[in-house]
């Protein structure tokens, strides 16, 4: 077999467990979960690279944004229409409205990655986390943190500070695990949903620490003693 030939196999080989699993997930979400999804654009290879989905050349976001413009009033959390949504078009991207049945927090992945081992010690309540290739873990939380957060912010003292935190709420969205974002990789889970239907956390549970983490990745230290901080 030619090298060509090889590649090609390595190609379509990838493609087809790239399929299973976004069917797996998205049967998983609509089935056990009862997550509502809607589909999300992807790459299209020809010979001349690669295109997003949608169609225009111009696209801005190739493979990392819904495919359908009204995504949010069509995501559906029907076993039956999920089936068929994917089976006509089997390479869609995976997007989870949030606000409805979660919210989630978004911060840099170092200040995630910090703000989770904190909480993990000290035994606070988690729910799924997940990582995005554009370097970011989104940690998901009790619907309506979007809306309270301003207030939860104020409350904590940290109103006022130039934090890299955002949250997803009511109009907004997320990809789930092991939706590909365009050529910067897939979107994974760092902490897995559980078996079942979990009760998922509050915001203010864990909003002063990944506040405070931000808050630290943004400040430069000032002397050994941050250092040495864990």
């Amino acid at each position: 077999m030619s090298a060509v030939g090889e590649d090609m196999d390595i190609m379509l080989g990838s493609r087809r467990r790239t399929r299973a699993a976004l069917w797996q997930a998205v049967a998983e979400f609509a089935e056990e979960r009862g997550w509502p999804v809607a589909q999300g654009a992807h790459l299209v290879r020809d010979g001349r690279g690669t295109h997003c989905s949608c169609g225009r050349r111009t696209c801005a976001a190739p493979g990392m944004h819904p495919a359908d413009p009204r995504w949010s009033e069509r995501a559906t959390a029907s076993p039956a229409a999920v089936r068929y949504l994917w089976s006509q078009w089997p390479d869609s991207t995976v997007v989870v409205p949030t606000g409805r049945v979660f919210d989630a927090i978004s911060v840099p992945r170092a200040a995630g990655s910090r703000a989770l081992a904190r909480l993990e010690r000290m035994g606070t309540p988690l729910g799924p986390v997940l990582a995005t290739p554009t370097g970011r873990l989104a940690f998901l939380v009790a619907p309506g943190a979007a809306a309270e957060l301003p207030h939860l912010l104020y409350q904590m003292g940290w109103d006022d500070a130039d934090l890299d935190l955002r949250c997803h709420g009511t109009g907004d969205y997320v990809f789930a695990p092991p939706s590909p974002m365009g050529l910067l990789g897939p979107v994974e889970w760092i902490r897995p949903p559980a078996p079942g239907t979990p009760i998922l956390p509050e915001a203010r549970l864990l909003l002063g620490t990944l506040a405070y983490t931000c808050h630290r990745q943004d400040t430069p230290p000032t002397g050994r003693s941050l250092w040495l901080a864990s």
